[in-house]
């Protein structure tokens, strides 16, 4: 494949993936490759938004000036990131205030970056989840913007989200970003939320599945799997334990914001 090729198919891309097709299939020397990108960087063909990671410059637009889609950049941050949190709801065009600050999903360990006004922040995947096939499933790939994205499902996300609500901007933009998916597989939602094994983030799932039950069609069978597994003593739905009103079928304590979606009222 020529380089032009490559560079037309992966608007962005890791180092190690064109050496792979440039180099090891080619049968070039990773030597010859390296000088190649070096030549097309500098002829301003790509730009390098990191090192290891390289971005195509569209024809007629000057490097410096080039705007590189967040979501194919987080997505390259390691070989194994994936959309998550916030971000994820953000690609499904479910999120009440767009961000330019991506969570990605990775294995291991590795600073946060940015990069012309996209920020990305790499998570560890969850440790009950980490070890099984697809990191406890809700993973898929999609094409977007010439490229390819990896992202999770919007059953993942609403599990996760509530697991780690910091990462998705806080209770009111969480309710507000999910009460804009109009269905969920609600089968895959908790399985996922099980599998997490938090017993308050079930208990956050249930509550807000409960809240939401009529407009989602909630079956009892979903409530039910999920409070078998809700905390044996009270909780807190928010973790700086803010107060509010308990529900007894979930042990959980909700700030009483939650309850009313008191900013419902004044939007």
């Amino acid at each position: 494949m020529r380089p032009q090729d490559y560079f037309a198919e992966h608007p962005v891309f890791r180092v190690e993936d064109f050496q792979r097709v440039h180099a090891d299939e080619g049968g070039r020397s990773r030597q010859t490759t390296a000088s190649l990108l070096k030549q097309h960087l500098a002829a301003g063909n790509l730009v390098r938004p990191r090192r290891g990671l390289y971005a195509t410059v569209p024809r007629g637009v000057a490097a410096a000036d080039a705007v590189v889609e967040g979501f194919l950049l987080a997505t390259q941050h390691a070989p194994d990131a994936v959309l998550a949190y916030h971000a994820a709801l953000q690609f499904h065009g479910r999120v009440y205030t767009p961000w330019s600050r991506y969570h990605v999903l990775s294995a291991g360990r590795s600073r946060p970056w940015s990069w012309r006004g996209v920020e990305v922040v790499p998570v560890l995947v969850p440790t009950a989840v980490r070890a099984l096939p697809g990191w406890g499933g809700g993973v898929e790939e999609r094409r977007y913007a010439g490229g390819v994205v990896r992202v999770t499902t919007l059953e993942r996300a609403l599990a996760d989200v509530l697991h780690r609500p910091a990462l998705a901007g806080g209770w009111e933009e969480i309710w507000r970003s999910l009460e804009q998916v109009e269905f969920f597989d609600l089968d895959a939602v908790v399985a996922y939320a099980l599998r997490l094994g938090s017993a308050v983030t079930v208990a956050r799932v249930g509550f807000f599945l409960e809240q939401h039950r009529e407009t989602l069609m909630v079956e009892e069978r979903y409530l039910a799997a999920l409070q078998a597994q809700a905390p044996s003593g009270p909780c807190y739905l928010d973790p700086g334990q803010e107060q509010g009103r308990w529900f007894e079928r979930w042990n959980l304590v909700v700030p009483e914001r939650v309850v009313t979606r008191s900013w419902a009222e004044v939007s």
